[in-house]
């Protein structure tokens, strides 16, 4: 959605439609995350990643203050719980100055517990900059804006094919062809499968991971004030199972991240034998599985033992005991898998004739919605030399 407000805000009375595939908008990733406006802590200077985070936190505040979506800058805690953890810790601080951060403080034990006084370890970073927010209302609010600045949004419409004709593309739908002068795919889930569609040559595939929650009970809510996360793993593109306090009240407990069997299963039992045979298939996935296969075992412990997830929570916040919690939601993240096994870790794109393919956008996708649809915009002008706002129509 943010890149069809982006088209719409930028040419005005360019002919835009969106084409969702279900009943409603945010019906996926975007209503099963976290809820966090990330800093931009995480990553990599100089990646699109962190630049991207960065300037698109910046405008989704803007914009939340503009359309009366609410959200809380309440800070986060960043904690080190083992000796192995602080050189990673380091890194981190170090990302985050590098990134342009403000406000960062490294904290002692003592000044873990001023902010957090449940949250215990041996150091930790204060990022004031992080907050919270509902990303449906959000999606919801760039949809209304898009409609309204002459966009048009097709419901329950899903894309069965791609047919580049030269100067323009043929959308197959469930309702019928659009043609359209260009194409931008923004299918989370099923990028890959659109991409390959329109005869993308892909050297990755989207492998699904599914992020459980437990909810904090009501009596509990007041041992977590704003986010505690842990030191992550750089082995792994997921941050650990955290605290957060949602936006529309309530704490929320994890996600941890295990293999799903369905691309958009959002139980434990979800399964589609097509799914898994196309990940499955894929030559990285076995390389991937060789390498993570203990870190596979201990989330999908977490995924059917509370007492297990109970255990890495622990880590942040010692007094906290399996009666502190109950089940929550949970969500299923599109990570790219590249040919060589990798989890890829930044942003990827990939351009054919006349379409726009977003491959690989993992969190801090939302955050940083805004800026990449600028971003989308910006790259296929720069592809198509052309002047968008006299090409007529954009899918």
């Amino acid at each position: 959605m943010a890149t069809a407000l982006e088209i719409v805000s930028r040419f005005p009375g360019l002919h835009v439609a969106v084409i969702e595939k279900e009943s409603r908008v945010a019906a996926h990733q975007t209503s099963h995350n976290s809820g966090v406006i990330h800093s931009g802590i995480y990553y990599k200077p100089g990646s699109l990643k962190a630049r991207l985070c960065v300037e698109g936190a910046a405008a989704l505040i803007a914009f939340c203050n503009e359309n009366n979506v609410t959200y809380d800058i309440c800070g986060k805690v960043i904690v080190a719980t083992t000796e192995m953890e602080l050189p990673r810790l380091d890194e981190l601080y170090r990302r985050g100055h590098g990134n342009g951060l403000k406000g960062l403080r490294m904290l002692g034990p003592e000044e873990i517990r001023e902010i957090e006084p449940y949250a215990t370890g041996l150091r930790g970073i204060w990022v004031p900059g992080t907050g919270i927010v509902n990303y449906r209302e959000v999606a919801e609010a760039y949809a209304a804006l898009t409609v309204r600045r002459g966009g048009a949004i097709y419901l329950s419409c899903e894309v069965t094919g791609l047919k580049y004709r030269g100067t323009s593309t043929v959308v197959e739908t469930t309702d019928g062809a659009i043609e359209a002068k260009w194409v931008i795919n923004c299918a989370g889930l099923q990028s890959d499968r659109v991409s390959k569609m329109a005869g993308a040559k892909l050297d990755l595939t989207i492998v699904p991971f599914r992020g459980e929650y437990y909810e904090l009970v009501p009596e509990k809510h007041h041992m977590v004030k704003g986010l505690i996360y842990p030191v992550p793993d750089p082995q792994f593109p997921f941050l650990g199972v955290h605290f957060t306090r949602r936006i529309g009240g309530g704490v929320e407990a994890g996600p941890n991240a295990v293999l799903a069997l369905k691309r958009e299963g959002y139980k434990k039992t979800s399964f589609d034998a097509g799914d898994v045979a196309r990940f499955g298939s894929f030559p990285g996935f076995w390389s991937m599985a060789a390498e993570h296969w203990r870190m596979a075992l201990g989330e999908y412990r977490r995924s059917w033992s509370k007492a297990a997830f109970v255990h890495a929570l622990r880590k942040l916040m010692p007094e906290l005991t399996a009666d502190d919690l109950r089940a929550g939601g949970s969500g299923v993240r599109a990570q790219a898998l590249s040919r060589d096994g990798r989890l890829i870790d930044d942003f990827r794109f990939v351009y054919t004739e006349g379409m726009m393919h977003v491959c690989n956008v993992p969190s801090p996708a939302a955050t940083a919605s805004l800026a990449i649809g600028k971003y989308i915009v910006d790259t296929l002008l720069e592809h198509s030399g052309e002047n968008l706002a006299k090409s007529g129509q954009v899918r």
